[in-house]
């Protein structure tokens, strides 16, 4: 399934991906936030899982995945360096939108001891260079020199789900798979989010 996503994700335009983003960002009731002209969308299931996404003016873009549970959560026991490292390869302007950041519900803050810089917690990181994403290099490396599964333990195909790349992506769809997953105590409860979510579509295209 990480396969197909990341696939799926590959295929998708940059426009449809902020969208989607932008859409998923509005449904979970986070509000969008400008980060040096940036824009970034975000997606957490209350939980400790989040997708964070950030879109540039130029076109390239960062997608940050954190799965609390997993063995990449660097936040009880990893360094500032170790985690800089996961964002080896990433280029500085999009590295540059976490370095030195208030942290949030999505993102907390781990801190140089020494110079008391900051960056931005994630365990999986990918970026988008204009023409194609890719993996970080340096999450790459350090789940290669862990033994890590890079998508399982990123969180990656969780935290990408409600995204739906390669799915149909409407409210009806949307709907569907809440409901699927018991989120609804009854038709009543179900109508009224579908009709919300009709809403978001419609303002944010």
């Amino acid at each position: 399934m990480s396969d197909e996503i990341w696939a799926a994700l590959g295929a998708t335009t940059l426009d449809e991906v902020r969208r989607r983003a932008a859409i998923i960002d509005a449904v979970t009731e986070i509000e969008p936030v400008e980060v040096d002209g940036a824009e970034r969308f975000a997606w957490n299931d209350g939980g400790g899982q989040s997708a964070v996404w950030y879109f540039t003016p130029d076109k390239h873009a960062l997608l940050l995945t954190f799965d609390h549970e997993s063995a990449l959560n660097l936040f009880a026991e990893g360094t500032y360096a170790e985690q800089v490292a996961l964002y080896g390869g990433v280029p500085e302007h999009l590295v540059r939108l976490v370095r030195d950041r208030p942290e949030n519900y999505e993102s907390l803050n781990i801190v140089d001891e020494d110079t008391g810089a900051t960056i931005l917690y994630a365990g999986g990181v990918f970026w988008f260079d204009g023409e194609r994403w890719a993996q970080a290099e340096g999450f790459l490396e350090h789940c290669r020199r862990e033994g890590f599964d890079a998508f399982g333990e990123s969180g990656f195909t969780y935290c990408l789900g409600d995204y739906r790349f390669g799915e149909e992506f409407s409210p009806e769809a949307i709907v569907e798979a809440r409901a699927e997953d018991g989120y609804y105590e009854d038709d009543a409860e179900r109508r009224k989010n579908l009709a919300e979510i009709k809403e978001i579509f419609a303002r944010l295209g």
